[in-house]
């Protein structure tokens, strides 16, 4: 009688702490952090048409697990009095999770602009299919800077693709600074089909750069293309490309290293 008066009280007892336990919240999730335009620079050059309207900027995401999606950023340039007399909107590729997204462009002006800012809409944050390791960089190498005498930079160099399967469209980017660090233009390209193990040729030209600075570095990254992270996570999906792929040429053991050494240490 008393067994059965302890059962009754220890089933009572766990039938309140799951009521308990349903009652309560689940916990909430942190709010996702909005982009940050972490720095940006506008040149503004003399055209056969008026005035050639440069920009290059680098949008950073501080959450790891989200794509930053179908970001919009806004050109505005306005005259000395203050009338806006350049807006353009250009759609820019995903931010991925954790990384940071480097972009640039130029438009024309018939009027010279006073300022140039630059502005972007908020991303649409989608969690990622994988984990932030899964998502590589795309290395870029031989890397040349050649300035050319009517002032623009031409940039050379090749991006491989880290993945197994052949990513469709990259978009290189190319940001030049000064002694300081500091961004002083940049210019973007495109490169197709690009093969594991086959790194193409890129080449781009950046234009607008004031005669008094003085490029001192050039950072070269290469990204997917696309408002969304679809294509970065079909090749992350796809898993690396084996790094050795060649087949060794030296001989085989006569005896396995390792039977040798376990039969010695038994006698």
């Amino acid at each position: 009688m008393i067994l059965r008066s302890r059962t009754v009280s220890l089933l009572a007892l766990g039938a309140i702490c799951l009521t308990g336990c349903a009652s309560e919240d689940p916990p909430a999730q942190p709010a996702l952090k909005p982009l940050a335009l972490k720095e940006q620079v506008s040149n503004i050059a003399k055209s056969a048409d008026g005035y050639a309207v440069s920009w290059a900027g680098v949008l950073n995401n501080a959450n790891p697990w989200h794509f930053g999606e179908h970001v919009v950023a806004t050109i505005v340039g306005h005259d000395a009095k203050g009338a806006e007399i350049v807006r353009m909107d250009q759609p820019l590729d995903a931010v991925p999770p954790g990384g940071q997204l480097a972009f640039t462009g130029q438009t024309s002006a018939a009027q010279k602009p006073a300022k140039v800012s630059i502005q972007y809409r908020p991303a649409q944050w989608r969690q990622a299919a994988r984990i932030p390791s899964a998502f590589h960089r795309f290395p870029v190498s031989r890397v040349q800077t050649m300035r050319q005498k009517d002032g623009s930079y031409l940039i050379t160099g090749y991006v491989t693709n880290p993945y197994r399967v052949t990513a469709g469209s990259l978009v290189v980017n190319a940001l030049l600074r000064d002694q300081s660090g500091k961004l002083v233009g940049g210019g973007s390209t495109f490169v197709d089909d690009v093969k594991a193990g086959s790194p193409p040729r890129f080449v781009l030209t950046v234009s607008g750069v004031p005669k008094n600075a003085k490029v001192a570095r050039t950072d070269v990254s290469a990204r997917t293309w696309g408002s969304t992270g679809k294509p970065y996570e079909e090749l992350a999906l796809a898993g690396m490309a084996p790094v050795h792929t060649v087949k060794p040429t030296t001989e085989p053991f006569a005896e396995d290293r390792r039977t040798q050494i376990v039969s010695e240490y038994k006698q």
